[in-house]
């Protein structure tokens, strides 16, 4: 099967792979033949891309306790997520139990790849940006090698490290032009008040509390609000930083459009040892696929193929089926990760 944005989509076209909720339940199942109607649906919910039958690529192997996990880890994150705002301390250890059921549950799974672009399958409009970071903190942590314990802290800590912007107009967070040197003032005080409200109204354990007080931090010191260093960051903070900003700069937003996908890529690994951690990023680099199975790419040396493999620790640099324009029986394999000289130079649609 092919990944297919949504707006080129067409009627007969046979869906893929299982389209989830954000609530974690199936809206279509795989096998089904698309119509217009289904397609506008779909556009209406913010789905950008979705899975589509395709001969060409139907010995591309994707591995169905992935899905079966995807869908257990959205609908449960998404669930926590809702509820996040009414935690108190009676019900603060009843989430940790459940969020430990979901790291329980990931624990043991090998292959990590495939699955975080499916999880971003909607745009920003309708999707959570915080349960897009929080699920790639999970990874990135099982990555690493935290613990069950530790990997709840941060699942918790990353759905709640902008909770802070709670006490931030409205007025501040959705302006689209540059802030007022006083309104920028404002804006970097928002972990600060993050923290006020995890220590007094919640009493959450520190782990959690240096989430949302340091996510803006950076490792050469020049991040906010404390101006903190390398090892006075915490781990956890370290993780929530890297993946805030790929979703941040991975969605469209009404005053920019998303950057493209090597853009986001270079960035996170230019700011080794300045703004991010080295070993966190090599733990993304090992676990994130930028360009998913069955994305179609343009190369710079104008070829266009279909991403059936990923070279692990290189996720910019993954192998490629090219076929004939005319004749789609006749094709051959490009290893990118071998053929230094060409590059990637867009996801298809992503113009």
């Amino acid at each position: 099967m092919r990944l297919e944005f949504i707006s080129k989509v067409k009627s007969n076209d046979i869906l893929g792979k299982d389209i989830i909720s954000q609530d974690g339940q199936v809206l279509l199942k795989s096998g089904i033949r698309l119509t217009q109607s289904y397609i506008k649906r779909l556009k209406k919910l913010g789905i950008f891309y979705i899975h589509i039958e395709d001969e060409r690529l139907e010995d591309i192997q994707y591995n169905s306790q992935l899905l079966d996990i995807k869908q257990f880890i959205v609908q449960s994150i998404n669930n926590t997520v809702k509820n996040i705002h009414n935690i108190n301390n009676t019900n603060l250890k009843e989430s940790f139990e459940k969020t430990n059921d979901i790291i329980g549950s990931i624990l043991n799974i090998k292959e990590l790849i495939s699955i975080l672009f499916d999880i971003k399958q909607y745009n920003n409009y309708v999707y959570n940006h915080n349960l897009d970071t929080s699920v790639m903190c999970i990874f990135i942590g099982l990555s690493y090698g935290l613990t069950n314990e530790e990997l709840t802290y941060l699942c918790i800590g990353s759905i709640l490290h902008d909770i802070g912007k709670l006490e931030i107009s409205n007025n501040i967070l959705n302006k689209v032009t540059p802030l007022t040197s006083k309104e920028l003032k404002k804006f970097k005080k928002h972990p600060i008040y993050g923290k006020k409200i995890a220590q007094e109204r919640l009493n959450f354990p520190e782990p959690i509390i240096d989430i949302i007080e340091q996510h803006h931090e950076r490792i050469d010191g020049k991040g906010y609000p404390y101006g903190l260093k390398g090892n006075s960051i915490s781990i956890y903070s370290k993780i929530v930083s890297i993946c805030s900003a790929y979703n941040f700069m991975s969605k469209n937003y009404y005053y920019r459009d998303k950057y493209k996908a090597n853009d986001v890529y270079e960035f996170i690994l230019s700011g080794s040892d300045t703004i991010f951690d080295r070993n966190i990023i090599n733990c993304f680099k090992d676990t994130f696929a930028i360009y998913p199975l069955g994305s179609e790419i343009e190369l710079s040396n104008g070829d266009r193929g279909f991403v059936i493999r990923q070279n692990k620790g290189f996720p910019d640099r993954p192998v490629l089926r090219i076929f004939n324009d005319n004749n789609f029986s006749f094709y051959y394999e490009v290893d990118l990760l071998k053929n230094t000289n060409i590059t990637v130079k867009t996801i298809i649609p992503d113009r």
